[in-house]
């Protein structure tokens, strides 16, 4: 088999087990040379092109021959496509391939890609064609557009159109972020002045209504709102021009005004349906029964109103913190703030086909060198992961990551750590952010920065995520242990947010921080400084066991700090803010850091 037979063999193997098939095997033969796909397998099948056009006559039947010609190529090659599998793609493939991966698969972990919530709207920001240069570059990136809103003036053609012809030309999987697409049941008079037995919002017990969204309410607005987002003559002309994407992520906010579980009574609704004085565990679940009914129906409107059917069928919705709470444990008023009932950690994954957790340094003192530090916080979201993907095991989880910076602010993290006599620079956030891709491996790693922020001011902070990434595509030890390595828990020690757990969760594992000879003893109080944050991942089964390390210290660099690493025992590394890697072999005891 031809070089270009290899190529297509493991493209079709691909898609196949994903339960995908290229264009090529669901369209007639007439049909190939127009479809916009440029590998097509007539090199193997030594089929020239220009007899294509005669197979009408046969073309469903050419179809599966094609399909079972394809099969049993890949079959008889199966090792060598096993073999080539995980080997680096050029650049545009690689993103499609890891971005259609399922969570579900032969290879493990899909790699991550890079990702911002600036769309470059406004001059000098993160836009399409800045994107595109990236990826011209070699950097791993999923692009995303703002989503064209249909309440508001469209943005110049320009915006769009270039970078979405080139994306087509690549092949390229596509996004688009935008406002919390429900907010304008509440904010449109169209929805917001409806009659109360038709209103999408809150009516209270007085009959009033209230400018936020009901879990209760009729369903109708919803798919009809859903249906607006979907047919803008914006987004129509996108599809023209790409009318077959791999995948299209459609990118919430998430963050409208909804009832919660605590008010249910204040809802007319709910008291009509259900008597006072219900338990708690009843009103979270009525509540978020509710609404997963309610975002997949927008969600299916915005199929609906979507001309392409290739878009139809590729398109999947994430939402910004449509996850669990990163502050789990930390006090008991965390379950005000949940839908957790036994049996579901949250009502999200099956509300979204994905949800960005927001891995940042806040407004709260979240701190990045303390107990209370998204590195703590996250490793809740270990054993809420796997809850997630057993609801719904296609879930795309990404990370939303920030590092708090917000001038003008009554709590600006960058004068946080100022005022401490800290510098807080793009080597210190990535130390920051790399621990959280090594403990959750996301699908994505999304920077977020206010719609008008510029290259200028913050390019540097996201350059740090991106080279983060590349660096899992690029090195072949990291790539290995991304896909395959067992993150390895800490067995010493226990989470330090221990309040208000659940039964059912008392026994999850959540503490993965390696002991270290300059950490404290005790992490019992929030403010307790941690110098130094570490995790490992393994390979393989003793005494032939592989790990691989990460550790940074967000204050300052350190030499030959002792870090326990279970299983094996102490290892002497230097550390720095900006993180480092280590490779460990337990056969000959070796230990190498990985360049940078």
């Amino acid at each position: 088999m031809g070089a270009i037979g290899r190529q297509e063999c493991n493209r079709v193997c691909g898609a196949v087990s994903a339960g995908r098939f290229p264009p090529y095997l669901n369209t007639g033969f007439s049909d190939l040379e127009t479809s916009g796909h440029e590998t097509v397998p007539w090199a193997f099948l030594n089929i020239p092109p220009k007899k294509v056009d005669n197979m009408n006559a046969i073309s469903l039947l050419g179809r599966a021959l094609v399909f079972v010609l394809v099969l049993v190529l890949c079959s008889a090659t199966s090792s060598e496509c096993r073999a080539q599998a995980d080997t680096l793609r050029p650049v545009s493939d690689e993103i499609r391939f890891e971005a259609c991966l399922p969570n579900q698969n032969d290879l493990g972990y899909p790699l991550p890609l890079a990702a911002h919530w600036n769309s470059g709207q406004l001059k000098g920001g993160f836009n399409p064609k800045y994107q595109m240069e990236m990826i011209k570059k070699g950097h791993f990136l999923l692009p995303w557009f703002q989503l064209p809103d249909p309440y508001s003036t469209p943005l110049d053609s320009d915006y769009y159109e270039g970078p979405i012809r080139w994306a087509a030309k690549e092949g390229l999987p596509i996004s688009f972020l935008s406002t919390q697409w429900e907010r304008y049941l509440t904010d449109a008079s169209e929805y917001f002045s409806l009659p109360t037995d038709r209103n999408p919002n809150v009516v209270n017990w007085k009959g009033s209504i209230e400018k936020k969204v009901s879990p209760f309410g009729p369903i109708g607005p919803w798919e009809d709102l859903g249906r607006k987002w979907g047919s803008t003559q914006t987004l129509r002309k996108i599809q023209r021009l790409y009318p077959a994407p791999p995948l299209v992520l459609f990118i919430s906010n998430n963050e409208h005004a909804r009832l919660t579980w605590n008010d249910a009574e204040d809802s007319s609704r709910y008291l009509k349906e259900f008597d006072p004085g219900k338990d708690t565990d009843f009103k979270r679940k009525v509540v978020g029964d509710g609404w997963i009914e309610r975002y997949r129906a927008l969600q299916k409107g915005i199929v609906e109103g979507l001309d392409a059917k290739a878009w139809k069928q590729s398109s999947r919705f994430i939402g910004y913190d449509a996850f669990g709470p990163g502050a789990f444990g930390r006090s008991g008023g965390w379950i005000k703030y949940s839908l957790y009932i036994p049996g579901r950690f949250e009502p999200w994954p099956l509300a979204w086909d994905g949800g960005s957790a927001p891995y940042y340094v806040d407004w709260d003192v979240t701190a990045d060198y303390t107990v209370q530090s998204p590195q703590i916080e996250s490793m809740n979201w270990v054993f809420m992961l796997k809850e997630a993907k057993r609801l719904n095991p296609e879930f795309r989880f990404e990370i939303s990551a920030w590092d708090g910076h917000e001038e003008g602010k009554h709590i600006d993290m960058g004068k946080y750590f100022a005022d401490r006599g800290q510098v807080y620079d793009p080597k210190r956030y990535q130390g920051m952010v790399q621990f959280g891709m090594w403990l959750l491996r996301p699908r994505v790693v999304r920077e977020f920065r206010l719609y008008n922020d510029t290259l200028t001011k913050s390019e540097s902070y996201f350059l740090s995520i991106v080279n983060s990434v590349d660096r899992v595509h690029t090195n072949p030890i990291l790539r290995k242990f991304w896909r395959k390595g067992q993150l390895v828990a800490n067995p010493s020690g226990s989470h330090p947010y221990e309040s208000a757990i659940p039964e059912e969760y008392k026994k999850a594992v959540r503490w993965f921080l390696l002991d270290a000879n300059v950490n404290p003893k005790s992490f019992r109080y929030l403010s307790t400084e941690v110098p130094v944050f570490s995790l490992a991942l393994v390979l393989g089964e003793a005494p032939e066991r592989e790990w691989l390390v990460y550790t940074h210290s967000p204050l300052k660099k350190m030499d030959k700090v002792e870090i326990s690493l279970p299983g094996y025992g102490p290892v002497q590394l230097d550390v720095t803010p900006a993180g480092c890697f280590y490779h460990v072999i337990e056969k000959d005891k070796s230990l190498g850091k990985l360049p940078e």
